[in-house]
């Protein structure tokens, strides 16, 4: 996709961070928007904003893990500019700690946004969109899903979060090899950014009242959250490199797209790992100045 004025843009999780520089970034494009989140105060902000550039933008609050809010946000899309051409599958939370603390609540929320939401998003949206394809001889149509770093790495302490991202890059390059075997006039991509300066580590803020723990975090969830927070506020790429690079990579149809080049090594370190049959090695060996320090 090389033309994206006019284009039809669905972006979950829009309220900030990459999903707020995507829109961004289409409405400099002449694309009309499609916007969804759970944080409404949020949303209304972006739908304002960007409206008073004179964008085209709608949108509603949407729960990804939810089927029926996901088939909404698509009646939203084809009612008011009747067809969809780029879906960012992108809305996320996160959550830490060792793994056997996590609680069922944990792995609910975090499964539920990060794994569900694409896969809802791919089930409802890619059917619509061969569907126009087949009305429109000219059609252009592309997904991108939201994975992360996480979804090539298996550091400590991630355990949920890796879990849910490893899922995503899964479920798109299945994607991209079901719809190159049927010849469909869809792109996709999956994204996967290390650590960028957005609200991830703040998502605990529009969790579910029924997915909340009652109990206390504990020492390796603290330690976790001190970690995260670190690292975002760290970043040196900003959402906007972020949508800038997510862009370029939708118009030169590249599937993978890797924002942080320095952290392909530790990629590498894996996949030899693979090869060789050996023990994992530590992911943050090459960057020992990250690893999380639990009290022993």
């Amino acid at each position: 996709m090389r033309n994206f004025k006019n284009k039809v843009a669905v972006i979950t999780g829009a309220a900030s961070g990459f999903g707020r520089e995507f829109a961004n970034t289409g409405a400099k494009l002449g694309m009309k928007l499609v916007l969804a989140d759970v944080f409404q105060k949020g949303l209304d902000q972006a739908i304002a904003e960007l409206i008073a550039t004179g964008a085209e933008v709608v949108g509603m609050r949407c729960d990804v893990s939810k089927a029926e809010d996901v088939e909404a946000l698509a009646a939203l899309a084809m009612t008011s500019f009747g067809g969809v051409n780029l879906v960012f599958n992108n809305a996320g939370v996160g959550s830490g700690g060792l793994v056997w603390e996590n609680t069922v609540k944990d792995w609910e929320w975090v499964l539920g946004v990060n794994v569900w939401g694409v896969i809802h998003g791919v089930r409802v949206f890619t059917p619509l969109m061969l569907a126009q394809s087949q009305r429109e001889p000219d059609y252009e149509g592309y997904i991108v899903n939201t994975a992360s770093m996480a979804g090539l790495l298996s550091p400590q302490l991630m355990g949920a979060y890796n879990v849910s991202k490893h899922a995503v890059v899964a479920l798109s390059e299945t994607l991209f090899h079901d719809l190159n075997s049927v010849h469909a006039k869809i792109g996709c991509s999956v994204l996967c950014p290390a650590f960028v300066p957005t609200g991830i580590s703040q998502s605990h803020r529009s969790r579910p009242e029924d997915l909340r723990n009652t109990a206390e975090p504990t020492e390796s969830m603290k330690v976790a959250q001190t970690m995260t927070q670190k690292a975002v506020s760290s970043g040196k790429m900003t959402a906007a490199d972020i949508a800038e690079a997510t862009f370029n990579a939708i118009r030169e149809k590249r599937f993978y797209i890797i924002t942080h080049a320095k952290i392909m090594a530790t990629v590498k370190m894996r996949l030899e790992d693979l090869e060789h049959m050996t023990n994992p090695r530590d992911p943050f060996a090459l960057k020992e100045d990250a690893r999380p320090k639990l009290a022993s």
